[in-house]
């Protein structure tokens, strides 16, 4: 299957098909509105208005599967994100991810590209050891690990990367600028 045969619930229940982005670049992230990583909205925004023209879709799937740090209804998160970061780009309805209930969209996320690690640095290392009293086996399955896990999609519907949420987000804009 390919990405275009998925597709997304709108926070009115509605769905939205993947059809409707063929064509462009995709970065589609888990985020939440109480996160360590919810500054990354500022960075998805500006990334957003940089791109939008030239082809880039950032879709936006709120999720509380991450110490509960999204418990808001999905009127309230609009809220939030529009009136905090002055988000322009596509908010879904409040998702999983993870697990039984996760996204089909997701799961093909995850079966495309897996869990590479954290990286390097401070966050990495908190990340890491946090992981380990959740899930002793975090590095060797695909699962979402946190809030603000980015895949990143070219034209053609390929998936190409995954960012976990301690990846640099200028390393992401020159990834996404390398696709536009």
């Amino acid at each position: 299957m390919k990405i275009y045969e998925y597709s997304l619930p709108k926070a009115d229940g509605t769905e939205v098909s993947m059809k409707n982005y063929e064509g462009k670049v995709l970065l589609i992230v888990n985020t939440a509105t109480g996160c360590g990583f919810t500054p990354q909205y500022e960075d998805l925004e500006k990334l957003y208005e940089e791109f939008h023209h030239k082809g880039l879709e950032i879709i936006d799937v709120p999720c509380n599967q991450f110490a509960g740090q999204a418990p808001e209804s999905d009127e309230e998160i609009a809220n939030f994100c529009s009136l905090k970061y002055n988000t322009q780009f596509s908010q879904f309805k409040k998702s999983e991810v993870n697990g039984e209930n996760a996204l089909p969209l997701y799961k093909y996320l995850k079966s495309q590209k897996s869990f590479e690690g954290f990286g390097r640095g401070a966050k990495a290392l908190a990340m890491s050891a946090m992981l380990k009293t959740i899930d002793r086996d975090y590095k060797n399955n695909p699962e979402i690990k946190w809030n603000f896990t980015k895949f990143l999609v070219d034209r053609e519907g390929n998936v190409v990367k995954r960012f976990e949420p301690t990846y640099d987000m200028k390393k992401v804009r020159d990834e996404v600028m390398e696709l536009i």
